[in-house]
């Protein structure tokens, strides 16, 4: 468990409500959802995306800071987009 919050506003910005790596337009929660369905390593995540260590580590660690609530807006954002791709 993380006792504090640390201050990652030099790698990550928000755009639309949602986290994204800073100068990127590259969403956190896709990094996450990548990395658990291809179980990459940070090295491969940072070969595939063209990504610092640094940027890839403070994405995970920025997902672990807010993890419930950034589920919760994958859940609502995969639900909108089923209803959308049903119509």
């Amino acid at each position: 468990m993380i006792a504090e919050q640390v201050d990652l506003s030099k790698y990550i910005e928000m755009r639309n409500d949602r986290p994204n790596i800073r100068g990127r337009r590259f969403p956190v929660m896709y990094l996450i959802s990548y990395q658990r369905a291809n179980h990459s390593t940070i090295e491969e995540l940072c070969d595939d995306y063209s990504l610092s260590e640094t940027e890839v580590l403070a994405a995970f660690l920025y997902y672990r800071q807010h993890k419930d609530e950034m589920d919760r807006q994958d859940a609502e954002d995969t639900k909108a987009w089923e209803e959308q791709y049903k119509r």
